[in-house]
Parts: C-alpha cells; sequence; structure tokens
C-alpha cells in the first residue's frame, strides 16, 4: 500500500523553494497593505507654497459650490446615478473640507520648464522651506515628493541638484526630518541605469544626511516605449525594479509621452487610448505582487469656462477615472483643482455601485465558509473570495466605503484587516 509523505519528507522536499522565496521578498518590500493615495496632484515648483494645497481644496469647494451646489445638479453633471447622487455629493463636500489633496509632487520638470541654474537652485532651496513650513504647521498632504528632470545627457546633473538641494535645505530646517512619504519622481526613464544612478546617488545621500540606510524612496514614470519593451524585445519593467534595490514605492503611466513616443497625433492621445492599456497592462504584470503601487496618468481637458464647458470636461474626467478604475488603476493624475470634485466622486461612486451586490455575494461565502455558492445570477467559488474581499480594502482605502458598510458583509475589523481570504476562512473553519 502507498504511504503518504511525512512531515520531514515533504520540509525536505520544499525547503530550496522556502530558500529562494526569502530573497525574493525582500527584493519587493513596496507598500503592500499601507494606504495608498487615489490621485497625485502635479503643480510647478514655482508655484509651490506651503498651504498650496489648503488653497487648492478651497478653490476646489468653490468651483463645486458654483456648478454642481446641490446633490442631483452635481450627479447629472457628471453622469452618477440619482439613487447615489446624496451619498457621493456629501462625501465629496465632507473630503474637500478635511483633506483636499491626498498626494502632492512638486514639480521641476514639464510644469517648471527649462531655465537658468541660479534660478532652479533658488527655487529649489525655496520648496524646501516651503515644505519645512508646512510640516510646522501641519499644512501638507499625507503624501508629497519632487519630481526631478530626467536623466538624459543634458539635464541629469541638474536634476540631481535639484534634489541635492532640497534634501539638504529641508534637513537643515527641520533638524533632520523629511515630510511623512516624501519621494522622488524619476521622469522619462528608458534604461535601468539610470534608476541604478538614483539608488547609488541616495545610497551616497543618506548617511551624509543622518538618514538611516533606505530611508528615501523613489517612483518610476513609465511613459516611453523603451520602458516597455528594450531594442531585444525585453521588458524594461523588471529591470527598473530591480535596479531600485528596494527603494520603489510606484509606478506612475505618463499618457502623453507615452502617446507621443508612439507616433500618436496629438487629437488621438488620450487617457483610453487603445495603445495606453497594453502599456498599463504591462505595468500591472511586470509589477504584480511586488507591492509597488500602479498611478494612470492624467486627463488634460480642464473643467476651466462656463458651466457647460466644466461640466463636459467633469464628464470626461469621470469617464477616464472609470477606465482607470475597470483596469485596477486605483490611482491618478490630477491637475487643477476643479478636478478634485469629479476625482473623488468618480472613486466614490465605482465603489457605492456595486457594494450591494459585493455585501450579498461575500456575506453568502462567509456564511457558506468558502464552498461554492449561487447569488442571483453569479457563480462564485474560494477563487473570487479575495477579489471580493480586496473590493472593500479598496473601497476603504479611497475613502468611498465606511467601516460600516464593510462590516455589513459579516467579517470582523480583524477579519478585515487581515487583506487576506485564505486566513479568514481558516479562523472560521478552525472556530
Amino acid at each position: 500500500m502507498p504511504t503518504a509523505f511525512s512531515s520531514d519528507e515533504l520540509q525536505k522536499m520544499s525547503a530550496p523553494l522556502e530558500e529562494a522565496l526569502v530573497p525574493f521578498m525582500r527584493r519587493f518590500p513596496g507598500s503592500a497593505g499601507e494606504r495608498q493615495p487615489v490621485h497625485t496632484v502635479y503643480g510647478g515648483a514655482h508655484l509651490f507654497k506651503s498651504d498650496t494645497t489648503r488653497k487648492l481644496g478651497e478653490k476646489a469647494a468653490s468651483i463645486l459650490d458654483e456648478h454642481g451646489a446641490d446633490p442631483f445638479t452635481f450627479a447629472r453633471a457628471i453622469g452618477v446615478e440619482d439613487a447615489r447622487a446624496e451619498k457621493v455629493w456629501q462625501r465629496v463636500v465632507e473630503k474637500l473640507a478635511a483633506e483636499p489633496v491626498e498626494d502632492f509632487r512638486v514639480d521641476f520638470e514639464d510644469g517648471y520648464g527649462n531655465r537658468p541654474d541660479e534660478e532652479e537652485d533658488r527655487q529649489a532651496e525655496l520648496v524646501a522651506r516651503e515644505l519645512a513650513k508646512g510640516m510646522r504647521e501641519g499644512t501638507l498632504p499625507p503624501f508629497i515628493g519632487i519630481r526631478i528632470k530626467p536623466f538624459t545627457q543634458e539635464l541629469m546633473r541638474r536634476g540631481l541638484r535639484t534634489m541635492d538641494i532640497v534634501l539638504t535645505t529641508v534637513v537643515q530646517e527641520t533638524g533632520g526630518q523629511l515630510p511623512s512619504n516624501f519621494v522622488v519622481t524619476l521622469p522619462k526613464i528608458q534604461l535601468p541605469e539610470q534608476v541604478t544612478l538614483l539608488a547609488d546617488v541616495f545610497d551616497a545621500m543618506e548617511p551624509r544626511l543622518g538618514f538611516a540606510a533606505n530611508t528615501l524612496r523613489l517612483e518610476f514614470m513609465i511613459e516611453t516605449t523603451q520602458s516597455i519593451l528594450s531594442e531585444r524585445g525585453e521588458s524594461n519593467l523588471p529591470r527598473f525594479l530591480d535596479a531600485a534595490r528596494g527603494r520603489a514605492v510606484a509606478a506612475h503611466f505618463g499618457t502623453y509621452d507615452y502617446t507621443a513616443s508612439c507616433n500618436i497625433t496629438a487629437a488621438e492621445q488620450r487617457m483610453d487610448h487603445p495603445s495606453c492599456d497594453f502599456a498599463r497592462h504591462m505595468m500591472q504584470i511586470a509589477y504584480a505582487g511586488t507591492g509597488l503601487w500602479l498611478s494612470d496618468g492624467a486627463t488634460n481637458i480642464l473643467p476651466i469656462g462656463d458651466r457647460e464647458t466644466i461640466h463636459r470636461a467633469w464628464r470626461l474626467h469621470v469617464a477616464h477615472i472609470r477606465h482607470s478604475l475597470v483596469h485596477a488603476y486605483y490611482q491618478g493624475w490630477d491637475l487643477h483643482p476643479a478636478q478634485l470634485p469629479t476625482r473623488y466622486a468618480a472613486v466614490y461612486d465605482f465603489f457605492l455601485s456595486g457594494l450591494d451586490a459585493a455585501t450579498e455575494r461575500l456575506r453568502n461565502f462567509m456564511e457558506k465558509a468558502g464552498q461554492a455558492t449561487l447569488v442571483g445570477d453569479v457563480f462564485d467559488d474560494a477563487a473570487t473570495g479575495q477579489g471580493l474581499l480586496n473590493y472593500f480594502l479598496r473601497g476603504m482605502n479611497s475613502g468611498a466605503l465606511t467601516e460600516e458598510e464593510a462590516l455589513a458583509t459579516g467579517l470582523t475589523l480583524e477579519e478585515l484587516r487581515s487583506r487576506s481570504f485564505v486566513k479568514i476562512l481558516a479562523g472560521r473553519r478552525a472556530r
């Protein structure tokens, strides 16, 4: 009669894989399980002040009050169903009052331009002083950073110098501190060596600034065809992550530089172009399971002008955000305060529109302890359980769903915080 393997035999056979997994996981400390901002607002460095994001919120609230003053006017302008109008509108109003900007990037690249070295040196120092002031006064958003110039032959030293001035001055002003969740954005990456250089510079800067190793963090901007496929037909995306040596926290897609690099005409450069979907899916494949946050690009048709023009731009912005969300991009760029109401409205409506169905499906899962169930006309098996759990985790992360709404599934707070459907089932079966 055949006999089962003993525990010692299974452990011996699995040991090589266990050893291989340790360095693999260390490569990707990432930010899994942490809060991911729903957007990044970009603004030129020459315009940045310590209270910039507060003023953006005030302007956004004023625009909403003028052009979407009540729930149904706003909902009908952007395509939200009347049944959810009041809840979406109220949550947007509260968000703009409490935390209008989640992530801000002080831009020394496209939003700033090429200026004389002396001018950019002065601006880098001024930005650092404003960052330090914002830290003292509590006016900075939860996430913030700078975007430096790309590491091309012409601009590499300029980008490094600006970063050095900002970091050194902030540390001098604060006695050795950086803003919370501070990151340096590297744009227009083409080669892994560009990421390697930034990681090497971080290695050299940290002891000089008095920081522990791996304090400084970076994020990629994926906006060239060479990022997606090299001249050898190989993806450079995993090589970028290797070159970052555990310092990368996010990868942002640059819609317009990427479509331009594909020779797409200006009239067709848009967020939902099929070529952009291809690039974003390549990013998802390359970075799945690494903990790296993925961010989509920006809608460049701004809500400026009369009410009809603003409402048309709002609808386009919402359509682009929904396209991103459907493709599992839960973060994107915003360029103007009038885009803040629609950013939050689109995200909140996306999750609220599926709340009842997701709650019923997950509640049935919990009651059946993961056995296959049939709810209405949708058949679930345990493989979709994590997807349902992720829906609630993402919805809560974005502020679209409340804790109470998630608990209506029958889950406990402890189970939600475990973030693992397998652990939840194991815990319930052990009761």
